[in-house]
């Protein structure tokens, strides 16, 4: 349900605009940054994160509970509401799950309160194609251990350039959460563009396939931010 991520909230920022940026390009709009989504200081910015009461754990919660604070429409699905206590034991959420879960729970629970939209559900990939059809993007959760980029070169890793014969130790955990902003997709070719908050400079490609192993994979409660554009 969280990725643990440095200025995880201005990357997730950046992404969507990007998201909405290229949609609109795919369209064949000429748009502009200010008409999708309302421009924000960084003081409001800063002021938002200080009265949600942020920590250095972003949850997908935590998000939706940005988009309300600036007024941008949203509906954030998960399988989950609230913490999932099996995620104690995993390495992943092990740091900060005893100080996270309390504050979590109370983010869910009075989430309609603040008028944040939450459903327990899961999601189809053809709702999301048709959100993604109608020029909106959405922020989901996956795990970044199984997503992979059909355009981005993969990182090689020095240990791996190890003489022949000499074993690579190596080893990747599990789950690594992370957030992408999905922003399009190609039905012909069966494949789904996504921002991946790490590069701002790029769009990132994966079949419809590998996305959906990652976005299901246990550790993301199957985490969809639906954002849309016309808020």
């Amino acid at each position: 349900m969280k990725p643990n991520e440095p200025d995880i909230l201005t990357n997730i920022a950046c992404a969507v605009a990007l998201g909405f940026l290229q949609t609109a390009a795919t369209q064949g709009q000429n748009v502009s940054l200010e008409w999708y989504l309302h421009p924000v200081s960084e003081e409001e910015f800063q002021a938002a994160c200080w009265r949600l009461q942020f920590s250095e754990s972003v949850w997908t919660i935590d998000l939706a509970y940005l988009m309300q604070q600036f007024g941008v429409g949203h509906k954030f699905c998960t399988q989950t509401l609230g913490v999932d206590k099996g995620y104690r034991y995993q390495s992943f959420y092990r740091k900060h799950f005893d100080t996270e879960e309390d504050r979590v729970n109370q983010l869910f629970a009075c989430a309609a309160a603040h008028g944040v939209k939450v459903e327990k559900r899961s999601v189809t990939i053809q709702e999301i194609q048709e959100h993604l059809s109608q020029g909106h993007v959405a922020v989901v959760l996956v795990n970044a251990i199984l997503l992979v980029c059909d355009l981005c070169s993969p990182p090689i890793k020095f240990c791996c350039l190890l003489p022949i014969g000499q074993k690579c130790f190596c080893r990747k955990p599990d789950y690594q959460g992370h957030f992408i902003v999905v922003c399009g997709y190609n039905r012909a070719s069966g494949c789904i563009f996504y921002n991946n908050p790490a590069y701002t400079d790029r769009v990132c490609c994966t079949s419809v396939s590998n996305f959906n192993e990652a976005r299901v994979s246990y550790g993301t409660d199957e985490d969809i931010l639906f954002v849309y554009k016309d808020s």
